[in-house]
């Protein structure tokens, strides 16, 4: 029988398990030399000054919305499709989170999707490269400028893609940029995430954010040291410091992440050329021309009413044939929680229209050709192939 294909999955080889190894034996296991280091080859990947590594995507988010100084009274822009701790990010900083619709048949939310939801209390605007698909940045970025906002990008999907040219983390059309280490995103340490940026003072607010809110450093004291222990807290931060462990073998995986998006871009291809003609399953669109997607999901759109069949009915098909799938995501505004703090769905009809056809398929580097063919075969299948 074949085996089960998950939607995505990490990517160990023995390299990094030596990595972890030798760690385990070193000196440190926690916030030791191997933070700083893994920071820099981060820095050297997508070609930005500054990273600061803490414990996961959410966490990075989190500091991100704290250095750019987000607080009551103030809102954030955030797209209606997203992963829940978007919003969050902007919560956990006592602001609100004001959610702009997407293009329904990509999900990404644009300048123009953006500018209409623009208050005079928005403080920031947080673009999602959602699947792994830069937004376009630079009208997005002019926009920011006309109004002093600041941007942070929500790259969690996007480590390896790049716009006009340029690596996504680069910051050069944004201040901040936030990656997520998680099992099924393009490297793993196991639970990670970081934020790159150009700006110094971005970057220091967000390394003492990351504990507790301590500084050592003689030049940042408000109080002369009293002996070489002496440290103080200036803000209220958080225990959100990744380890030594998890660095490292983020530094291995960041050597192989060149290869992971080629498998990535090569199945994706396939994906493509399977699909083509199916009438109807349809890949979601590629938004900007000026992107390239890093792949780190491969969502397709389904017309599930004129198949006859629900959702819910093609994933259990699928499954039954040893494919797993996901659906990312359902629109924030329509949860419990920010339902019940005023906003409404219905407000969003891109999103409503994406997120009613989306299926992530199977996607991640030790995949086959034979098991994209396979799950390619499956799903049509399942929806009733029909060239046309």
């Amino acid at each position: 029988m074949s085996s089960f294909l998950p939607y995505g999955r990490q990517l160990i080889e023995d390299d990094d398990v030596a990595a972890v190894a030798a760690a385990l034996r070193s000196d440190f296991l926690t916030t030791g030399p191997a933070i700083e280091a893994f920071e820099q080859k981060l820095c050297e990947a997508v070609g930005a000054k500054y990273a600061v590594a803490v414990s996961n995507g959410t966490a990075a988010l989190h500091a991100a919305c704290f250095a750019a100084g987000l607080a009551h009274g103030d809102e954030a822009l955030v797209p209606a499709i997203t992963f829940l701790a978007t919003a969050n990010a902007v919560r956990y900083c006592n602001a609100e989170p004001r959610f702009v619709d997407v293009d329904q048949d990509s999900g990404l939310a644009s300048a123009a999707h953006f500018e209409a939801r623009l208050t005079l209390r928005t403080r920031a605007l947080l673009p999602v490269h959602l699947t792994g698909r830069p937004v376009d940045l630079a009208p997005l970025r002019a926009l920011a400028k006309t109004r002093n906002l600041l941007v942070i990008e929500d790259a969690a999907h996007a480590l390896g893609a790049r716009y006009r040219g340029q690596p996504i983390g680069a910051c050069e059309f944004s201040d901040m940029a936030i990656f997520s280490f998680h099992p099924v995103k393009h490297i793993t340490t196991a639970e990670g995430g970081a934020i790159t940026t150009n700006d110094a003072t971005f970057a220091k607010k967000m390394r003492s954010f990351r504990s507790h809110g301590m500084v050592r450093d003689a030049e940042d004291l408000l109080h002369e040291k009293d002996g070489p222990w002496y440290y103080e807290q200036q803000e209220l931060g958080f225990n959100y410091r990744l380890t030594d462990v998890q660095a490292v073998l983020g530094t291995s995986q960041l050597g192989k992440l060149a290869r992971f998006i080629d498998r990535r871009r090569a199945i994706a291809a396939r994906y493509d050329a399977l699909f083509a003609g199916a009438r109807y399953v349809r890949p979601i669109d590629k938004g900007t021309p000026d992107a390239e997607s890093a792949y780190h999901l491969y969502p397709v759109l389904i017309d599930f009413a004129a198949i006859g069949v629900t959702r819910a009915e093609v994933v259990a098909q699928l499954h039954a044939r040893g494919i797993g799938t996901q659906v990312h995501y359902i629109p924030v505004p329509q949860q419990p929680y920010y339902a019940a703090r005023g906003h409404h769905v219905a407000d969003f009809p891109g999103a409503q229209k994406y997120y009613a056809h989306t299926l992530s398929l199977p996607m991640y580097p030790a995949m086959s050709d034979d098991d994209v063919e396979r799950v390619a075969a499956a799903v049509l299948e399942v929806t009733g192939r029909s060239a046309g």
